[in-house]
């Protein structure tokens, strides 16, 4: 399987450089991969696609103000830290830019009350860095940090928060679980009054997300660990819905993966926290996942890799020329697609 397998074209303008409003007022494009039909509706028409009994999965992950701007002690250079997961403590893996000047015993200063020293560098480029401050460091990063957006988005965003889902509370993730954007408390209400299943895991956005896929044969790609959760009371709602013939719809890749990582056979999964570096490309067997709720994704990415595991690849290369021909908004602000249930 080759990387240009994936790949199609995009013109720059279709990248959606704000989000709509409301939320659920996106439109959405749903495929039938058996039918191989292609329909063309709104995300508030969602519930015409589920029925009672069937489970949504939600990534309730929230992402942090993880961009620092600071300057090297001694010289006084600019420098960006962007923080993608803690490992101990005040100890953080991180993205530093520019990376060849942060070397193993560099200070780098935010302010007065916060600075950091580079330890040691990653197998992935990134770099080790412990914090040093006075203070409650999440106060401190609150203030000082900023949310970080997609490198595609060269607008301001006026409200940090629409790039939360409304229903984020797990703080630790880099960058959002962006299939969630689109839903709106009062969906999710409606939903669940119709008899709507809502259950919820973590995975925190870590570099995964950043790493574009180098190497020309797919197969050969690493992905960066991630940390994710899965309660029992989540595990036990999916086993139930499986048990009753439903389905158990995916908002997200990140949701797949949280899903997927925690199966321990066909339709079985128990509650556990992990860390997961899975890679699903095609010809991936889905142990858990009945339909999924997901963004248009970059050419190229892992994402639209794991959506071609799902509904074929020629198939969803069609529906993605199908998307720019019919004026689709793309990427993290863009807009949705629900893929139905698999034959």
């Amino acid at each position: 399987m080759k990387l240009t397998d994936f790949d199609y074209e995009l013109p720059e303008e279709l990248i959606a450089q704000t989000p709509v409003e409301p939320r659920n007022s996106s439109r959405l494009m749903v495929l039938d991969p058996v039918e191989e039909t292609i329909e063309h509706r709104h995300f508030y028409d969602l519930k015409e696609y589920l029925e009672p009994g069937d489970t949504l999965i939600f990534n309730d992950t929230r992402v942090m103000p993880a961009r620092l701007l600071g300057w090297r002690e001694g010289t006084g250079g600019k420098v960006e830290v962007f923080l993608l997961r803690r490992i101990d403590g005040d100890t953080w893996e991180t993205l530093v830019k520019p990376g060849r000047k942060a070397r193993e015993g560099q200070v780098v200063r935010f302010s007065d009350e916060l600075t950091c020293t580079v330890q040691e560098t990653t197998d992935f480029g990134g770099r080790i860095v412990k914090f040093n401050y006075e203070g409650i460091f999440e106060e401190i990063l609150d203030r000082l940090g900023e949310t970080p957006l997609p490198p595609y988005i060269h607008e301001k965003l006026q409200d940090k928060e629409r790039y939360q889902t409304v229903y984020s509370r797990e703080q630790g993730s880099a960058a959002a679980p962006t299939a969630g954007l689109h839903f709106t408390k009062e969906q999710m209400q409606e939903l669940k009054d119709m008899g709507v299943n809502l259950g919820f895991v973590t995975l925190h956005v870590g570099l995964g997300t950043f790493r574009p896929v180098s190497v020309e044969n797919v197969e050969e790609h690493v992905m960066h660990k991630e940390y994710y959760s899965i309660a029992q009371e989540t595990a036990d709602l999916i086993k139930a819905t499986k048990a009753a013939g439903k389905r158990v719809i995916a908002v997200g890749t990140t949701s797949i993966r949280t899903l997927e990582s925690a199966a321990t056979a066909k339709g079985e999964i128990n509650g556990r926290t992990d860390w997961t570096n899975i890679f699903i490309y095609p010809g991936y067997d889905f142990k858990i996942v009945d339909g999924i709720i997901t963004n248009f994704h970059l050419p190229k990415s892992t994402l639209i890799m794991l959506i071609s595991a799902f509904a074929g690849r020629e198939f969803v290369l069609k529906a993605y020329e199908t998307a720019v021909q019919e004026r689709y908004r793309f990427f993290s602000f863009g807009d949705a697609m629900m893929i139905k249930r698999r034959g």
